[in-house]
């Protein structure tokens, strides 16, 4: 998929551009798989603002995605590939045999018309899912699960992928793309292939007001601010942070600081760190 660059007719214009969408052959999505999504503003139950910058956007519905892809031994046929306003990756609708209708993450070079299946069985082309034990070693994979039957939780968004480096008793080796490598039960579902529209990381967004639209709202540096709203705050002029790190708001260190807990029970299957 294409980048398309605007001219500087405008200051918003300057610099912006867009993805083209050559891939997608649909405008309105399926109603049936659709569902409402409630506006929060970053606000939980008790009306309490849980996270800053969240609050208007353009009004959008939920595309309900097969995530567990446990239709297995039933065909399926890809009739359009389309946009979700919910997630950076393209989304593909799935006609099955009988006649239920999906939708999955569209991987890179999924055309119209080509044939899917879920299942042990399944052979090993782009879209079809199987078990981690039946994928060989060296395929790229993306919607990974973490506990058999869940459903994907890893490689979801657009152009991430992994690949299957070996096998270790009931476990599968696959290094990640932040560079960890872990164990996975041979068992957990992934998807053949990498998840498309990668050039999705390469717009300018160009403008204030297009993030508006997404619903994110503006963000304050803290070294504009009194002392008694951030830890940066305060001084005359421009002053430095005025400690060891940057902080939070709420006086916790913002960067490099781990927050995964020690003892947790994953920690097992983590065979080699993400780089740094």
């Amino acid at each position: 998929m294409a980048i398309k660059k605007y001219k500087p007719t405008t200051n918003g214009r300057r610099g912006m551009s867009t993805l083209t969408n050559e891939e997608l052959t649909k405008d309105a999505p399926t109603k049936k798989l659709l569902k409402k999504v409630a506006k929060t503003g970053g606000r939980n139950n008790q009306g309490k603002l849980t996270v800053r910058h969240i609050g208007g956007g353009a009004k959008r519905k939920y595309r309900v995605i097969d995530f567990k892809r446990d239709k297995v031994g039933v065909t399926g046929r890809v009739a359009t590939i389309e946009y979700d306003p919910n997630r950076n990756a393209n989304i593909a609708l799935i006609n099955y045999k009988d006649g239920e209708k999906r939708y999955i993450i569209a991987p890179k070079d999924l055309k119209v018309g080509a044939i899917i299946e879920n299942g042990p069985e399944a052979d090993i082309k782009v879209g079809n899912a199987l078990p981690l034990a039946n994928i060989p070693v060296g395929t790229v994979i993306h919607c990974i699960e973490l506990k058999p039957g869940k459903g994907a939780q890893i490689c979801r968004s657009a152009g991430s992928s992994a690949q299957i480096l070996g096998r270790e008793d009931k476990y599968v080796l696959v290094r990640l793309q932040s560079g960890e490598t872990r164990k996975i039960l041979g068992t957990c579902l992934a998807t053949i292939g990498v998840v498309g529209n990668e050039d999705y990381e390469l717009v300018n967004i160009g403008k204030a007001g297009r993030t508006r639209h997404m619903g994110i709202r503006p963000t304050n540096r803290g070294s504009v601010m009194n002392p008694n709203d951030h830890p940066h705050g305060g001084g005359e002029g421009r002053t430095p942070v005025g400690r060891k790190s940057p902080m939070t708001p709420w006086g916790k260190p913002a960067l490099g600081y781990k927050t995964r807990k020690n003892k947790k029970a994953s920690d097992k299957l983590i065979v080699s760190r993400r780089k740094k």
